[in-house]
């Protein structure tokens, strides 16, 4: 069976020295232009110091209309490669591999911190939000590849290409709101359409020890199991991939519709994969939650309360059998001393129960 111990070899790139990686995590530390801070470098470098496999970013927006939180990286120009070279070059000195991730907020950006107008698949006006004709979701697609190549001239191992929780590639997906007339609406090929010219587009753009993965929603938001299972496996084997990480919410939790039976995780893990490796997301908070997800089948887990609130969370689980998250609420000064800087502490107390 499968450990946690285990060595993890992609198609592309470093092998990950075990099978525990750092979530994307939303921490409003970047400085205001999107360039990176200090203290969103050190909350990175100290998940790669406490053992994590591959420490990924935030969510890092590709495009300036794509920009959803004030204090969000940015991925978008050529300004910011000294910040993100800096960080690259650290992440690899810590000993863990590296990944940005790859965004465009949609409809869910935010137009009074970009000054551009929102953007979606389609007109929203409640949203504010109008839709992008079809050239302007070719220049989208664009951006994704030219933020890739950008990462990969700073010294990141890889990206993700953020397709979950409703920002804009998930968007073309929502069968109840996509009805576009051209090669990206309708039917559930042409909603997928977008998905694959990205991540082909970097595969194609980027070298072969650059690494590719990207992120998926299951269901709900419009998307309906049986496709995102579908794309899901059309992903895998395409080769475009060397790693999706299914974010489940819950990894235990059933599917949403209940025609379907068993766990969620047991859909996607039951999968072809060609050569990509499948993880998965949503309350793994203990080494025992691990364990439980590589033997349903999943390739990794994706770490995100616990890796918040231990920054070697990766070393006390491959340590310890029994290892768990402290409970929440902590302290300020347990954050601190974790290492996560002023801005995120605040982020935590005021949207999350985390902070006493």
């Amino acid at each position: 069976m499968t450990s946690l111990q285990d060595p993890l070899a992609l198609a592309h790139g470093p092998a990950w020295a075990n099978r525990i990686t750092l979530a994307p995590l939303t921490n409003l530390q970047s400085h205001p232009d999107g360039s990176l801070s200090d203290d969103e470098l050190d909350w990175l470098v100290a998940r790669g110091e406490g053992g994590f496999a591959m420490v990924m970013t935030c969510a890092a927006h590709v495009s300036p209309e794509g920009q959803c939180w004030d204090g969000q990286l940015a991925v978008w120009d050529d300004r910011f490669l000294p910040g993100l070279t800096r960080l690259a070059t650290a992440l690899r000195e810590s000993g863990t591999t590296s990944c940005v991730q790859l965004q465009h907020g949609g409809m869910r950006a935010s137009q009074s911190l970009s000054g551009h107008p929102t953007v979606a698949p389609w007109d929203d006006e409640a949203k504010g939000a109008r839709a992008l004709s079809t050239g302007e979701v070719q220049r989208v697609v664009q951006d994704f590849v030219d933020a890739a190549v950008r990462c990969e001239r700073a010294g990141f191992d890889g990206v993700q290409v953020h397709g979950a929780h409703a920002y804009l590639l998930a968007q073309f997906l929502d069968a109840r709101s996509n009805h576009r007339t051209d090669a990206y609406g309708g039917s559930a090929e042409n909603r997928a359409r977008v998905f694959h010219e990205v991540v082909d587009g970097i595969r194609s753009a980027t070298g072969p020890d650059f690494q590719v993965g990207m992120r998926l929603t299951p269901e709900r938001s419009g998307i309906a199991l049986a496709e995102s299972t579908a794309l899901a496996e059309q992903l895998m084997v395409s080769g475009a991939v060397d790693h999706l990480d299914m974010s489940l919410w819950d990894v235990r939790k059933a599917p949403f519709e209940t025609a379907y039976d068993g766990a969620l995780i047991d859909h996607f893990t039951a999968l072809e994969r060609g050569s990509a490796r499948l993880g998965v997301a949503g309350g793994i908070v203990s080494t025992a939650d691990t364990d439980w997800c590589l033997e349903r089948g999943a390739d990794f887990v994706t770490v995100g309360t616990a890796g918040i609130l231990h920054h070697d969370f990766a070393r006390r689980a491959l340590a310890d059998p029994a290892f768990t998250m402290a409970a929440t609420p902590v302290s300020r000064d347990h954050l601190r001393a974790e290492r996560v800087g002023p801005d995120f502490i605040e982020y935590l107390a005021a949207g999350w129960d985390f902070v006493a």
